[in-house]
């Protein structure tokens, strides 16, 4: 991992979970400097305490599904480093229910945050890669970014959203030095299901759940690969086969799966 030294990294999402493990991972690498972003402020000062020792780092409370705040933590951030290596795109949140039942209200605060923030972080920091012919833009999705799970339609469509504007990146920086990976893991052990629309849905599906270290160590893999999408855990890309494959029989199997799960 020689390749990451030196290197300048922004984590969005950083106080927990996959962005938490992330970057403490980053900071195993000998990277010259961690930027944590997150609305929790508190959390984040905590993390960073945890690298003081490895590298440089800098806090950022910032809402990503909010331009403005993204404008200026960015141009905070480029006043001190000039340029940003790695950009780990990781900030997300999910609300259970169905689309009849929920508002406008949430189904667009589950598509700022996961897209929309993505796209400003992206947007904010690629002119910087640009001018230095050099970056790599990580953008954390889902497994959810090639099914459709009833009672998760926004937060899935964020997800395929997340992953087709990440294939058209990447085609468009062919030749400028910038590379764009998706990292798509499985369900996570994080905060994500501790939204109260969650309740105790998930709770029977826990145990097949991955440590957040272990999509951490994926993030890093990313950030020296020219691959558009990691699976987490890679045997799930099978999945994906079948799905693409079959739809006609796996569709249906998914949806009474988790419709059944609504109903209870």
């Amino acid at each position: 991992m020689s390749k990451l030294r030196g290197k300048t990294v922004v984590v969005t999402g950083a106080s927990s979970g996959i962005g938490r493990s992330t970057v403490l991972d980053f900071a195993e690498k000998q990277v010259k400097a961690i930027i944590l972003v997150s609305r929790n402020k508190e959390r984040m000062s905590q993390v960073s305490s945890e690298i003081s020792d490895k590298c440089e780092s800098m806090i950022f409370p910032c809402d990503v599904s909010n331009n403005s705040e993204v404008s200026k933590m960015a141009n905070e951030v480029l006043s001190v480093y000039d340029h940003v290596d790695i950009l780990v795109n990781n900030a997300g949140i999910g609300i259970l229910g169905k689309v009849a039942d929920q508002s406008i209200e949430e189904i667009e605060q589950v598509t700022k945050t996961n897209y929309l923030g993505m796209i400003y972080c992206t947007k904010v920091f690629l002119d910087s890669m640009l001018r230095e012919k050099t970056g790599h833009i990580i953008n954390v999705a889902s497994l959810a970014a090639s099914f459709g799970i009833p009672g998760l339609a926004a937060y899935c469509g964020s997800k395929f959203a997340i992953l087709g504007f990440s294939e058209s990146l990447q085609h468009e920086l062919h030749g400028t030095g910038i590379r764009v990976t998706v990292v798509s893991p499985i369900g996570v052990k994080t905060n994500f299901f501790q939204h109260s629309s969650f309740g105790n849905k998930f709770k029977n599906r826990e145990r097949f759940f991955l440590d957040p270290h272990y999509v951490s160590k994926a993030i890093i893999r990313a950030s020296t690969s020219n691959r558009l999408e990691i699976v987490v855990p890679f045997y799930m890309r099978g999945g994906i086969w079948l799905k693409n494959t079959i739809p006609f029989i796996v569709n249906p199997i998914v949806g009474f799966s988790f419709r059944r799960m609504l109903d209870d």
